[in-house]
């Protein structure tokens, strides 16, 4: 029986999964040119008014039969202009986006101190220190047979998840689809969050990657961005791959979404790019600020996974 092909990709998301294709070298493009398009177009999102209509100027009858020269007059009357009326919405949007995500960085530093928080902390701190203890072991032992495949996988699974995220937004655009539009800016807002906590765990840690100095992941060694605690690759994918996962809780996206996910952090471990205590770290924060991101700002009814408020 002919089935028809789904014209939009939010059937794609509600139908049986097909082959997914990634395009690595344009999907970080399609992923930026979201980020920079929310206040662009003034796409807003339940808690993310974007648009604001500019004030009408007051009128006064003072005004009107004012004694000062006609050309001064008329142009105290004059109503804004289109262009700055655009740019008046588009700063104010601005504005607003950096208050949230000002917002957001405050929870999500606050999270681990609070008191329901303290016992997963211990494990987690535990967990971590367990594996930075035999870090030097477990990263020598790896073969060197496939580092450039490991590393590719890991390339592709972190363009590939942006890139979904991106397309979602632009194919909102055209839609209208707000379910679609909110997994894209809710996936670009988990990203521009967990980029913060990457940097300063970074610049703080300094820690040596497998390949640097004598291979034992020193610390305090190389604070700078390009440093391996924790992992870029592993935070960034898993915070885009979490909203994905619950913007569309069906089993099979939540399995790709994890799975890639999964592959990008076990490929910078098997690449060599990272100990695995860097990869632990970075997978856990981009899960929990993905997830944080999601349950703060997703709108009820467009998912089922998002709560009653």
């Amino acid at each position: 029986m002919f089935n028809p092909v789904p014209t939009r990709l939010e059937d794609i998301f509600d139908a049986e999964p097909r082959s997914l294709r990634v395009n690595c070298k344009v999907s970080g493009i399609i992923f930026l040119a979201m980020l920079v398009c929310v206040p662009a177009h003034g796409q807003s999102v339940p808690g993310f008014a974007i648009h604001e209509p500019a004030a009408r100027p007051s009128f006064r009858i003072d005004e009107h039969f004012s004694l000062l020269p006609r050309a001064k007059a008329s142009s105290r009357l004059a109503f804004p202009g289109a262009q700055d009326t655009q740019r008046r919405g588009s700063e104010g949007a601005f504005q607003r986006g950096l208050k949230r995500i000002g917002r957001d960085q405050a929870e999500i530093y606050s999270a681990p101190f609070h008191r329901s928080s303290l016992k997963w902390d211990a494990l987690f701190l535990a967990g971590t220190g367990i594996l930075i203890a035999s870090d030097k072991h477990t990263s020598g032992a790896v073969p060197l047979d496939h580092i450039n495949l490991s590393r590719d996988i890991s390339n592709v699974g972190l363009y590939g998840t942006g890139a979904v995220a991106g397309t979602l937004f632009l194919s909102s655009l055209a839609t209208h689809n707000e379910h679609a539009r909110e997994a894209g800016v809710l996936s670009a807002e988990a990203f521009a969050n967990a980029f913060p906590v990457y940097a300063v765990l970074q610049l703080s840690a300094g820690r040596q990657r497998p390949n640097e100095g004598n291979g034992l992941g020193r610390f305090e060694r190389n604070n700078a961005l390009s440093s391996s605690f924790p992992s870029g690759h592993a935070i960034f994918t898993w915070s885009v791959a979490t909203v994905i996962a619950h913007e569309y809780p069906r089993p099979w996206v939540q399995w790709l979404a994890y799975g890639t996910a999964t592959a990008v952090s076990i490929t910078r471990f098997t690449g060599r790019e990272h100990f695995p205590a860097d990869v632990l770290v970075g997978s856990v924060f981009g899960y929990l600020i993905g997830r944080h991101i999601f349950h703060a700002h997703c709108q009820p009814g467009l998912s089922d996974d998002c709560p009653s408020r």
